[in-house]
């Protein structure tokens, strides 16, 4: 692994150069590994799935999901790991696998994951949708009348859509779609044309039109065909012959990764989309078939694709279960989705509310999605449309496109703002939406800035600049989550609006970064990656080190999605070794082993899967009885450190860092009915993925679930429509009795 040298003011990105990260302490044992991590968690997603305790269509929902991330799995990381396997020697990372080792037990893992998958499908979901009259049925299990119902659907919105493929010496095997569904048979030739011989033929299932059929009812009964069982009904016709004896589905699952030399072409963006193109015709990297398959199919599938028979999954459920995901459509079977909820907007917030005003009387802070994010477009509107306002700068990480934020973006150009958006087109799986509304934007007039040169601009950031009364004023909104109201609903995070002069003038700092000659200048509040962040982490922790030595108040809580970082986690060992009390809350891959005695006893990790992802990053550090607390768009991974353009803020106002330190981090540390924790039990062997185990209370009525509290505080107690007085000593956080 390869880090980036720490730039000096002045010095620009380009010029940083790339060096070894210093030789490991390793310890043996005291790394998870990181794939394997990965699915662990992806494990917990499913078990959300398993959870009867879980409305039915939630867990519909979980199992869509699951499969979701097991396609990017394989198409980013498993991928990647090939690519080592043609590239490399027998480098070893830090859990002691190679890149051979660690695919043979990711194969093994994956395994096991996919017949949990299916035996979560076809044991406990079907049963239990079919008996809420949501039936999946077979074109032959018809009546006469939804037989024809279904023919006239087939003729008229399917057929004309459908391109048969032959595979013979004049017609090559196709070069399929990346996660396309298709079907196989094999037909034989009409008289005339090489009588009695056969060849394999194939079909691809539209992506354009519905996965599932809904058959015409006059009752609450849901009844629906497959559009693949639909179009396998209708082969033989489709093809010309008499009759075909049988077919079967498969997938192929392409390296998805793009491959672009930033340096070496002149639009970043043509560049971009160029490359996407190439996405859907990647390198196989797995071959998925139905559990009928014959095994001489699924051995010519593998030759033509260059795969071999790990690469090999066969299915017993649906082949790409997000298919199901079509029946939460609508809003019907509210008793089999979660309780609805609705943020409340704060007041100070609301349309018609002076923004800028409240932000001038003190700091605001959001927690999403309890707190809407409505507010936070109500303060990108009102710069559009405020006369004052003299230029919007912002960052789009994952908008989505959405109109409102777009749309704002265009009305401060109409309105003679000057306006400033720093695009990152390398969102991956959301480049060809950030190009398509990129272009818009421009045509509108903006200012459009396709990121930096070998780094991804992965921070949240808008800076306002106003024509206050007593001058100019810079106001910001800095975030954790993406400016994306859609994903903003589902995820939890944080926003912080302020007008502070010196958050105001980093902010300007950055986007000078950003815009101009890439010249980095030191900062007054904002943490900036791949600046200092990482050393500044490393400085943070082992300060807790220092003053647990000293007998002085330590303690470490952190809450990120994902804990990679080896001298990170080398340095939490540090600490937890100096006394140093540390509660993680991750809720994905952590490559940390937290309790093993003498190198990580006083290191807990939990993980909190539930209703909405967990996506908020918050740092808190004891600080000898004045805790510091940072919230980030960061991670604790290498990727975020060195390779992305990342912003850590301090909380500076103690209200805020109160609500932060005994609302958030403390509900969050007490959740007992959605939190998993992981454990150090290394009597199983050699656990290089980490195990973690529920609460034995998780399932005891009225268990503490951290997101149903915040929901309940919302509701109950909405924000003051100002911001309250700050505090006038520090917060501090109650520690716990230290293990003797």
């Amino acid at each position: 692994m390869a880090r980036k040298q720490r730039p000096s003011a002045g010095q620009s990105l380009e010029t940083l150069q790339v060096f070894p990260n210093p030789p490991a302490r390793r310890v043996s044992g005291s790394f998870f590994n990181r794939e394997l991590s990965w699915l662990e968690f992806n494990q917990r997603v499913l078990n959300e799935a398993l959870d009867s305790s879980v409305p039915l269509l939630e867990r519909v929902k979980f199992l869509g999901i699951t499969h979701s991330n097991l396609d990017e799995f394989f198409e980013v990381r498993v991928a990647g790991l090939k690519q080592q396997i043609e590239s490399e020697g027998g480098h070893r990372s830090a859990d002691g696998l190679t890149a051979s080792e660690c695919l043979r037990v990711v194969t093994q893992r994956v395994r096991a994951l996919v017949r949990d998958a299916d035996r979560c499908w076809s044991h406990d979901l079907a049963p239990a949708l079919e008996a809420e009259g949501f039936r999946f049925l077979k074109p032959g299990m018809l009546d006469e009348s939804d037989r024809q119902w279904l023919a006239s659907y087939y003729q008229e919105k399917v057929y004309p859509v459908l391109t048969p493929l032959a595979v013979d010496p004049s017609h090559p095997f196709p070069q399929l779609l990346n996660k396309s569904l298709n079907l196989i048979t094999r037909i034989h030739t009409p008289d005339g044309r090489d009588p009695g011989a056969t060849r394999l033929a194939i079909v691809q299932v539209p992506r354009v039109l519905p996965h599932l059929v809904r058959l015409p009812r006059p009752d609450r009964r849901r009844d629906s065909v497959f559009l693949s069982d639909l179009i396998g009904a209708n082969l033989a016709g489709l093809f010309g012959v008499a009759q075909v004896e049988a077919w079967w589905s498969f997938r192929v699952t392409r390296n998805s990764e793009l491959y672009i030399d930033e340096e070496e072409v002149s639009n970043v963006r043509m560049a971009v989309e160029a490359e996407l193109h190439n996405r859907r015709k990647g390198e196989a990297v797995r071959l998925e078939v139905s559990s009928d398959c014959p095994e001489a199919i699924r051995r010519e599938l593998l030759t033509i694709l260059g795969l071999e028979a790990h690469d090999l999954y066969v299915i017993e459920g649906p082949i790409a279960p997000g298919r199901l995901l079509a029946i939460l459509e609508g809003d019907d079977c509210p008793e089999l989705r979660d309780e609805p909820f609705v943020a409340p907007i704060v007041e100070s917030l609301r349309e018609g509310a002076d923004i800028f005003g409240t932000l001038r009387q003190g700091d605001l802070l959001l927690h999403h999605p309890y707190e809407s994010f409505d507010g936070v477009l109500q303060f990108l509107q009102q710069a559009a449309a405020d006369p004052r306002v003299l230029a919007i700068k912002q960052t789009l990480y994952r908008t989505g496109g959405d109109r409102r934020i777009v749309g704002a973006l265009m009305d401060a150009v109409k309105n003679g703002k000057q306006v400033t958006v720093v695009v990152e087109l390398k969102a991956r799986f959301d480049e060809a939406n950030n190009i398509a509304w990129s272009r818009r934007l421009e045509e509108a007039g903006v200012h459009v800035v396709y990121g930096v040169v070998g780094y991804k601009v992965h921070a949240k950031v808008c800076l306002v600049v106003r024509r206050d009364d007593d001058g100019l004023r810079r106001y910001v909104h800095l975030g954790t989550g993406n400016y994306n109201p859609s994903t903003a609903r589902l995820y939890t995070d944080l926003s912080l609006l302020t007008c502070r002069p010196d958050i105001g003038e980093d902010a300007t700092t950055l986007f000078n970064l950003l815009t101009g000659v890439c010249q980095y200048r030191p900062t007054h509040q904002l943490i900036l990656a791949p600046f200092e962040m990482h050393e500044r982490v490393q400085a943070l922790i082992l300060r807790e080190a220092d003053h647990a030595r000293a007998g002085l108040p330590a303690r470490i809580v952190a809450k990120m999605n994902a804990l990679v970082d080896e001298e990170t986690i080398r340095s939490l060992y540090e600490a937890s070794q100096a006394g140093v009390e540390i509660d993680l809350i991750i809720r994905g891959i952590c490559c940390l082993r937290p309790g093993v005695p003498g190198l990580s006893e006083r290191i807990r990790v939990r993980s909190i899967i539930d209703r909405f992802l967990e996506h908020s990053r918050i740092w808190s550090f004891e600080n000898a009885g004045n805790p510091s607390v940072f919230v980030t768009s960061a991670d604790w991974m290498p990727r975020n450190f060195f390779k992305r353009i990342e912003v850590a803020f301090p909380i500076l106002d103690g209200r805020i860092r109160d609500r932060i330190l005994q609302e958030i981090l403390q509900e969050s540390l007490q959740d007992v009915a959605k939190v998993h924790q992981l454990q150090s039990d290394q009597s199983q062997g050699d656990q290089s993925h980490g195990i973690y185990r529920r609460s034995p209370q998780a399932q005891t009525p009225g268990a503490r679930r951290s997101q149903s509290r915040f929901m309940d505080l919302a509701r109950k107690s909405p924000p003051p429509a100002r911001p309250g007085p700050a505090a006038k000593s520090p917060v501090r956080i109650r520690l716990g009795k230290r293990p003797e």
